[in-house]
């Protein structure tokens, strides 16, 4: 049996959701559909990519991953089936491929709409669906779509270096509301070449070590770790990291002079000495 996962900003409040889950049902009868969320932040990009980037590691080749985040950034034309380390990707043409993957997918075809009149979410995800299907029976992305496209691209926030310093911005913040920031495992020692370091926070709150559970600190304690994703994370055992920092998801949308008022510090900095 096929895996299916999804992923989306469409809630869990109203139709919508039930309606593209009735369209992959009735086109993938056989599939296995798996919710990973359904609560991304709109238009928030960098979650999205961050979210799909991770839980990509954790599933087997020939696994088929859907995407609806930000789905109609353009009016769509086409929609991506991505392959890449085995696995496939159905994704719109937004500019949020090479943000998941870092890199050009190793394959990719663009599945055209222009035979559906009504551009609806699940029209439009019937169409996908189809491929999909197609794909699991053997065929290759070159014989279902257009394999000359070129797809739209986007950068994803990237750590910043300074000197001796280094700052990343947040990328999510979790229900527990751990902040996780993009700075990796590999990038911080990269960095840190073993020297003492403080992560510092808008209250001159310092953090000098690196935990391995949130249980290393008493209660009510702030810490640092490397998540599961290996991305570092703040947090405080049994605590609110976000709240207590002043700390919001860095979102290149949100830039009303309201939004800007509450964004207090979207980014962590971390001194090497």
């Amino acid at each position: 049996m096929a895996l299916l996962t999804l992923t989306s900003d469409l809630g869990d409040q109203d139709y919508l959701l039930g309606a593209v889950k009735g369209a992959l049902y009735k086109h993938l009868p056989a599939f296995q559909q798996i919710d990973i969320t359904h609560r991304l932040i709109p238009f928030n990009d960098a979650q999205t990519a961050y979210v799909i980037k991770t839980i990509l590691r954790f599933y087997p080749a020939d696994t088929f991953h859907l995407v609806l985040a930000n789905f109609f950034h353009h009016t769509p034309d086409h929609v991506l089936i991505v392959k890449h380390n085995g696995q496939y990707i159905g994704i719109a043409d937004n500019g949020l491929t090479p943000m998941i993957l870092g890199q050009k997918p190793e394959d990719v075809t663009a599945i055209s709409l222009s035979e559906i009149n009504n551009k609806s979410l699940p029209e439009c995800i019937s169409v996908l669906a189809e491929a999909f299907s197609k794909v699991a029976a053997g065929a290759a992305l070159s014989e279902i779509g257009d394999a000359s496209v070129i797809i739209k691209e986007r950068k994803a926030l990237q750590m910043q270096v300074y000197g001796d310093s280094i700052e990343g911005q947040i990328l999510y913040v979790d229900q527990f509301e751990n902040v996780v920031v993009n700075i990796s495992r590999e990038e911080f020692e990269l960095h840190r070449q073993e020297r003492p370091f403080k992560i510092v926070f808008r209250r001159d709150e310092i953090i000098e070590k690196i935990s391995d559970s949130y249980a290393d600190v008493p209660e009510g304690e702030k810490l640092a770790l490397f998540n599961t994703a290996g991305y570092l994370e703040i947090a405080v055992n049994k605590g609110n990291a976000a709240g207590l920092f002043g700390m919001q998801t860095y979102d290149e949308k949100n830039k009303s002079q309201y939004s800007q008022a509450r964004l207090f510090y979207h980014s962590v900095k971390v001194f090497f000495e």
